[in-house]
Parts: C-alpha cells; sequence; structure tokens
C-alpha cells in the first residue's frame, strides 16, 4: 500500500506540488489580509503540514529496483523520489505563515530586517525542495553516458569514462552510490554537483543501479537501444539471469 501511494505521489508529483501552492498561497494572503480566516486555516494547513513530514519520512525508504522508461530523452532514470514530494509540502505551510506575516507588517510599516532576512531564506529553501520535488528523476542512463541533475548544479559522465560504481560494505540502503572513472578526464561536472563522484540512490535500490552501470559499461553494443521498452526488458531479464 505504502509503494503504491508512493509511485503514484511521484508521478502526479506535478498536480500535488501545484496544489501545495495554491494552499500555500491561500494562507500567506490569509495571513496577511484576513487574520481571522488564518486563524481557522492555522490547525488544519499545521496538521497536514507534520502530515506530509511524516510522509516523507516513510517514503524515504522506498527504494526499488527499477527504472522509469523515458523514451522522449530517451533514457532509463530512477524513479522520482515521492519523499521529497512531501517533504517540500511540509515546509510550504510555515514558508507561506512567514510571508503573510512580513505582508501584515508591512501594512502596518513595521517591517525588520531581521523579519525581512528571515522569510527570504525561507523562501529561498522552499524555492529549492519544490524545484527538486518538480523535476523528479534524478539519475539517468542514456545512450551517451550516465547524467545526475540537482537543481545546482549536474554529474555528467559518457560511457568512455568507463565508470565503476560502489556499493558501500555493509551499506543496508545507501544513499549514494559512488565511482571511479578509467578516464576521469571525460567525466563533465556543472554548477555545484551533488558529490563530485557518487550520485543520489534515496529513490532507488543502489545495488541495482551499480549492476545496470557494470552491464552498459562492459555491453556497449546495447548502449543505442537505452530508452526503448524492449531494451529496459531485455536488461532487466540479464541482471535477474545474473542473481540468479
Amino acid at each position: 500500500m505504502i509503494s503504491k501511494v508512493s509511485a503514484a505521489t511521484a508521478r502526479h508529483r506535478h498536480v500535488v506540488v501545484l496544489f501545495g501552492l495554491l494552499v500555500a498561497g491561500v494562507n500567506a494572503a490569509a495571513v496577511g489580509f484576513a487574520p481571522s480566516l488564518a486563524q481557522v486555516l492555522f490547525t488544519p494547513l499545521l496538521l497536514l503540514a507534520l502530515a506530509a513530514v511524516v510522509l516523507s519520512v516513510v517514503f524515504v525508504g522506498i527504494r526499488p529496483a527499477s527504472f522509469v522508461v523515458l523514451p522522449q530523452v530517451p533514457a532509463f532514470a530512477t524513479p522520482a523520489p515521492a519523499w521529497k514530494v512531501f517533504f517540500a509540502l511540509g515546509f510550504l505551510g510555515p514558508a507561506s505563515a512567514s510571508v503573510g506575516a512580513l505582508v501584515r507588517s508591512a501594512r502596518e510599516g513595521m517591517v525588520s530586517t531581521l523579519d525581512l532576512g528571515f522569510t527570504i531564506s525561507w523562501l529561498a529553501l522552499v524555492a529549492l525542495l519544490v524545484v527538486e520535488a518538480w523535476r523528479g528523476h534524478e539519475v539517468q542512463l542514456r545512450p551517451d553516458g550516465i547524467r545526475h541533475r540537482w537543481v545546482l548544479g549536474s554529474l555528467t559522465v559518457p560511457w568512455e569514462a568507463l565508470p565503476t560504481a560502489h556499493v558501500a560494505p555493509r551499506a543496508d540502503r545507501p544513499t549514494r552510490l559512488r565511482m571511479t572513472f578509467a578516464e576521469p578526464l571525460l567525466v563533465r561536472r556543472r554548477g555545484l554537483p551533488w558529490s563530485w563522484n557518487a550520485v543520489r540512490t534515496d529513490s532507488v535500490d543502489a545495488r541495482f543501479l551499480a549492476a545496470a552501470i557494470r552491464h552498459y559499461v562492459g555491453h556497449p553494443e546495447h548502449r543505442a537501444a537505452i530508452g526503448s521498452q524492449a531494451e529496459y526488458r531485455r536488461l532487466l531479464a540479464d541482471l535477474a539471469d545474473r542473481q540468479a
């Protein structure tokens, strides 16, 4: 049941995020212009925010051994992390209340530098969380290599760099997959990569991702078909045979 809810949230994450932004906008307007309405909304919105945070903690442990097939890219992508959607929703409530309070203070001519700095910090944090939740797929296997993106940067590893993926020993559900490269000069990093030599695995089984990377490093003849349903079925069958 939990896995199905997580998958549905990830699949419809744009709708969920837009609904959260709408509710946050209503709350900010209420706090800024209608304090009596804000008092009525306070308790249900607080409960919703707490529920969202709790769900994010529950969903963070769901890491399926599967990819999402993106033929339009083309790529095999790690599933969108549903926990990020709920984590962002949990922060939208306090952020909207902060914005509303700033608006109310501005209307009363009582805006302080501290209030302004606090609100801007909230908005910057929530903006990062919302963009991360909206983007969804973090790691993609493409015909030309591996791409890991997050809101402030990216890591691109062509297959010619011959990446080797390492799962930490005794790690039950690691949140990152470290890589070494036979040709490190081919690796491209832009912005502020989440890690110089690792990709995130907080939404996918790390060993499954490592096995897929090893497969395409060792079988260049299959890379061109990455992103197709037929190749995905062939990949799953091959990985299952190796584990048997």
